[in-house]
């Protein structure tokens, strides 16, 4: 069994190029899981996915959007009312309030319309910047690095950054990643992690990147 990869060569461009061409073979078709339909549903359905997964998100959101179906009946929500909406998802309250506080803020600054910039984008309220770069990518089109949980732990463990913080591993990433593929390989790696790379058990021996992994398990 060869020795694990050097952690040295991870930032290596060929080495990168290999990394990014399995990501596209492995998972051609990744997309954001969240179901939504336009800008503002995204946001919202951003907001509860955090600590919360994508598929209890997309139970709850159906009825949230009949009952609420615009940036003016979030905002204008009674707060029971949206907490009760969207307790499944964990942490109500806090999302509630983020969601009431955003739409605000929308139809305050915005005409009701969510801004298609990362700058307008975080003067909301409630908006931090993986919200806003998911928003970017899935609604706008415009390139973002989402650095969630998964980005985040698989990026160190390829060695791509040693950083903790959100927003210092996404400015390490901006460094390596092509901008046009920010949104995509983002979503791949989101992907991988859901599908392969487990926070507890990573799923090494099967790993399509296992072979430039300087964190593989001895048993892959």
């Amino acid at each position: 069994m060869p020795p694990p990869f050097p952690r040295s060569r991870a930032k290596d461009p060929r080495v990168f190029a290999r990394v990014r061409g399995a990501l596209a073979r492995t998972y051609p078709e990744a997309d954001c899981e969240l179901k939504h339909e336009g800008p503002l549903q995204l946001l919202v359905a951003t907001i509860l996915s955090a600590q919360c997964t994508d598929r209890r998100v997309n139970l709850v959101t159906p009825e949230l959007f009949r009952r609420f179906p615009d940036a003016k009946a979030l905002a204008e929500a009674p707060p029971g009312a949206l907490e009760k909406a969207i307790h499944s998802t964990g942490f109500f309250r806090a999302k509630a309030k983020s969601i009431r506080s955003a739409c605000r803020d929308i139809l305050e600054r915005y005409g009701g319309q969510v801004p298609g910039s990362q700058h307008e984008l975080l003067t909301l309220r409630g908006v931090g910047r993986k919200t806003a770069n998911v928003v970017l990518g899935h609604a706008f089109g415009i390139p973002g690095i989402t650095v969630d949980t998964h980005v985040g732990r698989i990026s160190r463990l390829l060695g791509w950054t040693r950083q903790t913080d959100p927003v210092k591993v996404e400015r390490d990433l901006m460094k390596l990643w092509p901008q046009p593929e920010w949104t995509t390989l983002s979503q791949r790696i989101i992907w991988h992690g859901r599908r392969r790379c487990f926070a507890r058990k990573p799923d090494c021996p099967r790993c399509a990147l296992a072979r430039w992994c300087p964190s593989r398990r001895e048993e892959a």
